[in-house]
């Protein structure tokens, strides 16, 4: 596309991380909103017009700029209220603008700018920001009033897996944006103006959808809890990082965003083995993070962030915790148990059978005597195995030091 043809698009803040984890929930709370209000007829779009913008029958219906964390005093916004009231292609004069802020400030009335266009505070309730950590509540008790509305049956469970899984949407609408832009040599400025989710699509999520029919639940269930914990890390450690420790944070959110429900089966399983799979625990969220996050050793990030040595063999990283020497005992019944209760896992560790402890006071090593007499689901997956079918499974737990001098 040439200069001239891109510049037909508004610029795209798809490359910025700055508030990104903030816009994607803002966005989705104001489009629930218009839902429950009894507008159904409107467009969502992310990261072109504005940080969002809502569109209806083609033409644009207000204008969000979302900033997070950036200061106690309306002078800290000044640049960007000034570029919200500014007039450029689909922003003409008299349209909403609104401005989305996380934290108060010391003056949240109306700015209005040189050209007399009109930037309004956002309002939530009484209040004219919203904390990052209350958005969620507030957009599940709207989830809740159109459920009134829509006379479904639901539960507190409900509303949190529906809401997960919207969320997890929403959100990863600007990763398909970029992702269309990578492959196939698209502009960002024209993918992200014309990549919109219709209200239509947003109502029936929530309403047509039950999560616990769903296959592979549990999966689905992490996904969208391991991505928010990224969002809240990343959020907290972004100022003090490495150009390096940034890019790597950003390329296991993205893989977070971007894998199948598949894929986090796998993990379910790997992150605790010794456990049965189920809902995976938040202290084993975060140790299993922290443990991707600072190995010093650059992840493969495909399917699940995984390694591989120079002989070919696969270590993954788990959040198994075994912080005194007694529990190197209760590691080995409680994994030889579960393998033989559950096929899935007995499979993914004859391929991933070295195994990072989050924490262990030693690597030890524990022989199943099972061996690979499970069905193998694709060539390719059989492939991947550095044992043979009649080899016994012996799975190898390692310390992070471990694991980093066999993998340097």
């Amino acid at each position: 596309m040439s200069d001239e043809e891109a510049s037909k698009y508004p610029h795209s803040a798809i490359s910025t991380w700055s508030g990104f984890v903030y816009q994607g929930k803002v966005a989705l709370y104001h489009c629930l909103k218009l839902i429950n209000e009894g507008d159904s007829g409107f467009e969502l779009q992310l990261d072109s017009t504005d940080d969002f913008a809502i569109y209806k029958d083609g033409k644009l219906i207000s204008a969000h700029q979302v900033k997070a964390k950036i200061g106690d005093y309306r002078s800290n916004y000044k640049e960007a209220l000034e570029k919200s009231a500014s007039l450029e292609l689909d922003r003409v004069a008299g349209i909403k603008r609104y401005f989305h802020i996380s934290q108060p400030i010391n003056d949240h009335s109306d700015y209005v700018a040189s050209n007399r266009e009109r930037v309004e505070f956002y309002p939530y309730g009484e209040s004219r920001h919203c904390e990052l950590d209350k958005i969620e509540e507030l957009t599940k008790q709207i989830i809740k009033e159109i459920y009134v509305r829509q006379t479904v049956i639901f539960d507190d469970s409900l509303v949190d897996a529906n809401y997960c899984l919207l969320s997890d949407r929403v959100s990863s609408q600007a990763l398909a944006i970029h992702a269309k832009i990578q492959n196939e040599g698209d502009t960002q400025r024209k993918a992200a103006y014309e990549s919109r989710v219709t209200a239509a699509s947003i109502l029936a999520d929530i309403t047509d959808t039950n999560p616990y029919q769903r296959k592979d639940y549990y999966a689905i269930e992490l996904k969208a809890r391991l991505h928010t914990y990224l969002e809240e890390r990343l959020a907290e450690t972004l100022p003090g990082m490495s150009d390096g420790a940034y890019e790597r944070a950003r390329r296991i959110y993205e893989l977070t965003r971007l894998s199948e429900g598949g894929d986090f089966k796998t993990l379910c399983q790997l992150m605790k083995p010794s456990e049965n799979f189920s809902r995976i625990q938040n202290s084993d969220i975060r140790r299993y993070s922290d443990l991707v996050h600072t190995i010093n050793i650059e992840p493969i990030l495909k399917r699940i962030p995984h390694y591989l040595d120079n002989n070919n063999k696969f270590y993954a990283p788990t959040a198994l915790y075994l912080p005194e020497p007694t529990d190197k005992k209760y590691c080995t019944s409680e994994i030889i148990a579960e393998i033989k209760d559950n096929d899935d896992l007995g499979r993914l560790l004859f391929e991933f059978n070295n195994l990072i402890a989050a924490k262990a006071t030693e690597s030890f090593t524990i022989d199943t005597k099972y061996t690979n007499c499970f069905d193998e689901s694709s060539i390719d997956d059989q492939n991947r195995i550095d044992s043979n079918i009649t080899k016994s499974l012996c799975i190898s737990i390692l310390t992070r030091d471990d694991a980093e001098a066999r993998l340097k």
